[in-house]
């Protein structure tokens, strides 16, 4: 990595914009950054580590931000720095978080922080990323380096290596692991261990699991493990062995009891069985001879059912038309309520006869006379109904004439009331249209001077354009100008390069002549076909393709030199045009200008608009007055036939009123007398038909009783009672044959019992004694069961005991790959923490890492201390542990010196201040170069040596300069930050950080 160029803007504590070109700050190798005390010089390095990792290293990056307090409200804080990294030309440019004035109102509002990356690529910058996720991801994969690694390596604390080479173990391991992040191998010790652990719980449980099988044969088998507290867990196996085969032989001998009291409980149970059979049979036949003497005695009782059971269902015969009797006379009396309901309805008619009441004969002359007047009444009432439906027409027609009347009237009085406005209107319309024309001439006259204000809006907007185009134009020449400066050094370094290839080409031409020489062929400069000397080579001078390709690139070069002169004059030609066609005038003078000419056309606009619509009022007034005298002259015949055609509705509404008031008589009007009559007629006929329907039920009753007396005579039965006293229902009868049926059935069943032969040789002999026989066979069971379980416990034990056997030998085959993986790896976990037996140095895995690193870092840090220190200190590594290290496995990180003017190795901490400068310089510079290379070989092409100039003597001064001279080989630059006013004489190179009361400001020199 390379620096080019450093701005800084806002930041830290300067105010200002300031700039540093890194490149001609390290043309010379080394160069010196100094000031005063506070002034800046670290904050020149702290801007570089902000532009590529968006922090400071250190304490100062606890700061709230960055930002300058000298700077202006409102200038951003900014850092730009342009570095070549692995071949790749990069800038970052990147602003932290601040807070900016609001632009409308007070206070202030939160700027994020921002970054732009740009890579410049065949001589054009081009943007790689604004993101900060993605700008920190690309510093990581260049860089391979932490900002605490940066600082360590490019920046070179030194102030921090003489603390390093002073500190104890444990400092200088935790500085180690920061630098050459080693986690890992911590990681791998800790791995370890938790690995022993996890392992050491799984081979526990697996002994855990051997013991609880263990507990159990000890539970099942009745006798204690053998030496509990013993190791040995293979001495279980045969213990289980010979506890299962004794319970085992005793489960036999109990077995065969139980055989045996089995057998005897089998005799009792049989003996019980027959005692209970003959006793059984003996009760049924008792029990069937009772019942069948019982049954004998109830013999009346079964021939009384039958009786009962043959009189309903005579009785069901006659029922049914007793009952239909029973229905047709309550329709006869629902009948005669209807006829006497409507009775006393047609009775208020004056001219209707009475309706005469049910009589047991058919109807009569009387009744149909009295039908015959009904029939007539109806049909009167009806006839008069159809000849008043033919008045309701009039009755409609009157309604709507009044309706017609009134509306009529309506509009008599709207268009009387339009009359009158529009008289008003036409005795004002006259005045309106005069001022109306005289606004319009006015606004006509204003309106003429619109063609001058657009030409004068023109000239000032072309003004302003171009006053625009001079700020954009020499924005463009800068860049432009810069571009040319830019691509003149591209096309001198390319002629340079082109001039020194064909210089080497030249000097190596007779090698190269040679080089085509064969044996046999003529040689283009003599002729000669032997060669016996031809010219060689030292190093390989360039070849025909290499400068023709450093042609090209010449001539691409001076292609884009002339490209960008053209460009850069184009420009300046276009900015002279555009600022004769400006004049004098600023952009802000220009707007002004324009704004002024642009309100003036829109007055005129304005008044233009106004005419056009004063004119169309105008129009709109005289249209108004013909549009008003027609209307006026309208209303006029309207009003009059409107009066007409009030008075003809009124004398048609009257001739119509006459009739109908004729012809509805007493009632309100001819639909009132209509409905009446209507309803009239329909009560008329509704006792009409009651009273046919009352005599036509008087002939049903009398039928029906005709046909339930010949019925009941025929099922014998004298009177109606006694049929219904013979009724029994369906659930009756049913019961009646089921008691029937039930005592057929339990009379055969007591015969058929005592019909049996076995009952009848059982009742035959003696009773036998069932609880005698029970007794015994309770007792034999007892005996029988508890062998049976005595046999079942042992038999149980021995199988658990067998399977616990078997159980157990797998358990103790299961645990012995955990118990030996858990030995292995607690050995493992041991020896990398240190504390095994084998690790006789008792270093810890990180630390035997951390040491490595560190011998490297005491080998490349002591080629320059030899130097420095004139041969006289060299740095030891040892593995001892230091003075007052108390950890256990902390050794492998000490540190001596060898005085070879004494012979003595010595502590670090008894070096005085400037040889601890020196040793501190040479352990940092021994670390960059071992940090760099395994950071993937990054190649530091800028360093910075901080402070501690002032403890060295002038010769051991010089020596350090040389050796920080030295570390240029190969491009390398390296900065010297120091307020050491004696460096300023033997240093040339110099950027000064000058302190004042508005910030700090930078000058470079040299």
């Amino acid at each position: 990595m390379r620096l080019h160029s450093l701005t800084v803007q806002a930041f830290g504590p300067f105010g200002g914009t300031e700039a540093v070109d890194f490149d001609a700050l390290g043309a010379g190798g080394l160069f010196l950054i100094h000031g005063p005390t506070g002034a800046g010089k670290t904050s020149v390095l702290d801007a570089v580590c902000f532009a590529l990792y968006g922090q400071v290293p250190g304490v100062r990056e606890s700061a709230r931000s960055p930002r300058s307090n000298h700077a202006p409200p409102g200038r951003e804080p900014r850092v730009t720095l342009e570095t070549t990294i692995r071949g790749r030309r990069l800038r970052f440019s990147r602003s932290p978080q601040w807070e900016r004035p609001k632009k409308r109102g007070s206070g202030t509002t939160t700027e994020k922080s921002r970054i732009v990356v740009t890579e410049l690529v065949d001589g054009d910058w081009r943007g790689l990323t604004n993101r900060l996720d993605e700008a920190g991801q690309l510093v990581g994969d260049l860089l391979r380096l932490s900002l605490a690694q940066f600082c360590q390596i490019v920046l070179l604390p030194q102030g921090e290596f003489a603390r390093f080479l002073r500190s104890g173990a444990q400092e200088r391991r935790e500085s180690l692991q920061r630098l050459f992040e080693t986690g890992v191998f911590a990681d791998v010790e800790s791995w370890l261990a938790e690995h022993a652990r996890s392992l050491g719980r799984a081979a526990g449980e697996a002994e855990a699991a051997v013991g609880r099988v263990a507990d159990l044969v000890a539970e099942f088998g009745g006798a204690p493990r053998p030496d509990e507290d013993s190791t040995d867990l293979d001495a279980l196996v045969p213990w289980a062995a010979e506890l299962a085969g004794v319970t085992t032989a005793t489960a036999r001998d109990a077995a065969e009891v139980a055989a045996a009291t089995a057998a005897e409980r089998d005799r009792a149970r049989a003996a019980v069985e027959r005692a209970r059979e003959t006793a059984e049979r003996q009760h049924r036949h008792a029990e069937a001879a009772r019942r069948a003497a019982a049954l004998g005695e109830r013999a009346a009782e079964r021939a009384a059912i039958d009786a009962e059971l043959t009189a309903a269902e005579r009785a069901a015969t006659v029922l049914p038309l007793l009952y239909a009797v029973e229905h047709r006379r309550r329709q006869l009396e629902k009948a005669e309520l209807a006829a006497s309901e409507r009775r006393a309805l047609v009775g208020r008619l004056a001219d209707v006869p009475d309706i005469p009441a049910a009589s047991p004969g058919s109807a009569d002359a009387a009744t149909q006379a009295v039908l015959d007047a009904l029939g007539a009444a109806e049909r009167d009432r009806r006839d008069e109904v159809a000849r008043l439906a033919h008045l309701r027409d009039d009755a409609e027609r009157l309604r709507a004439l009044r309706g017609e009347a009134a509306a009529v009237a309506a509009r008599i009085e709207a268009a009387e009331g339009d009359l009158a406005e529009t008289r008003r209107l036409l005795a004002a319309l006259p005045g309106q249209r005069t001022a109306v024309a005289d606004e319009l001439a006015a606004a006509r006259e204003r309106a003429g001077a619109r063609d001058a204000a657009v030409g004068a809006l023109e000239l000032a907007q072309g003004r302003l354009a171009a006053a625009r185009a001079c700020v954009q134009l020499r924005g463009q020449a800068a860049a432009a100008e810069q571009a040319r400066t830019r691509a003149t050094d591209e096309a001198q370094l390319a002629l340079d390069e082109l001039l020194t290839v064909r210089r080497q080409r030249v000097e190596g031409m007779a090698a190269e002549l040679a080089a085509s020489l064969a044996a046999g062929a003529e040689c283009p400069v003599c002729g000669a076909v032997e060669h016996p000397r031809p010219a060689t080579g030292g190093t390989r001078p360039p070849s025909a393709e290499e400068e023709e390709a450093a042609q090209r690139v010449c001539d691409a070069a001076q292609e884009r030199r002339s490209r960008a002169e053209a460009a850069l004059a184009a420009l300046t030609e276009r900015l002279a045009a555009a600022e004769a066609a400006a004049g004098e005038l600023t952009v802000p003078q220009a707007e002004a200008l324009v704004r002024g000419r642009e309100e003036a056309l829109a007055e005129i606009d304005t008044a233009a608009a106004a005419a056009r619509r004063l004119a169309d009022r105008l129009a709109e007034l005289d249209g108004t007055v013909e549009h008003t005298r027609a209307r006026e002259a309208r209303l006029v015949h309207e009003a009059a036939e409107l009066g007409e055609r009030r008075q003809a509705r009124k004398e048609e509404a009257a001739r119509i009123a006459e009739r109908l008031d004729a012809a509805r008589g007493d009632d309100p009007d001819i639909a009132a007398r209509a409905a009446r009559l209507g309803a009239e007629a329909d009560l008329l006929a509704s006792a009409a038909a009651a009273l046919r329907q009352r005599d036509a039920a008087v002939e049903e009753l009398r039928a029906a009783e005709s046909e339930a007396a010949r019925a009941r005579t025929e099922a014998g039965f004298g009177t109606d009672e006694a049929v219904r006293d013979a009724e029994r229902t369906e659930t009756q009868r049913r019961s009646l044959r089921e008691r029937a049926r039930g005592y057929d059935d339990e009379l055969a069943a007591a015969r058929a019992a005592l019909a049996d032969p076995d009952l009848a040789a059982a009742s035959r002999q003696p009773a036998p004694d069932v609880d005698g026989a029970r007794t015994g066979l309770r007792a034999a069971e007892d005996a029988a069961e508890w062998a049976a379980a005595w046999r079942d416990r042992l038999a149980g034990r021995a199988e658990r005991l067998t399977a616990l056997r078997a159980e157990l030998a797998a358990r103790l085959a299961d645990s012995r790959p955990a118990r030996q993986r858990h030995a292995v790896a607690d050995g493992l976990a041991r020896l990398a923490a240190g504390t095994s037996g084998d690790n006789r140095e008792n270093v810890r895995l990180s630390s035997y890492v951390l040491a490595a690193r560190l011998e490297q870092v005491v080998a490349a840090a002591n080629d320059r201390l030899a130097v420095m220190s004139g041969g006289r200190y060299e740095l030891r590594h040892t593995v001892d542990k230091a003075a007052g290290d108390r950890t256990r496995s902390g050794g492998g990180l000490g540190l001596r010196v060898l005085d070879s003017w004494t012979g003595q190795e010595r502590d670090p901490a008894t070096l005085s201040g400037g040889e601890t400068f020196v040793g501190s310089l040479a352990l940092a510079l021994g670390l960059a170069d071992v940090a760099g290379q395994e950071a993937g070989g990054t190649d530091i092409g800028t360093l910075f040596v901080d402070e501690g100039f002032g403890t060295l003597d002038e010769e051991t001064l010089d020596e350090v300069l040389g050796v920080l001279d030295d570390l240029r080989d190969g491009g390398r630059a390296v900065g010297v930050v120091s307020h050491v006013a004696d460096l300023r004489t033997r240093i040339s190179t110099r950027l000064k950080v000058i302190k004042t009361n508005s910030g700090s400001r930078l000058e470079q020199t040299g």
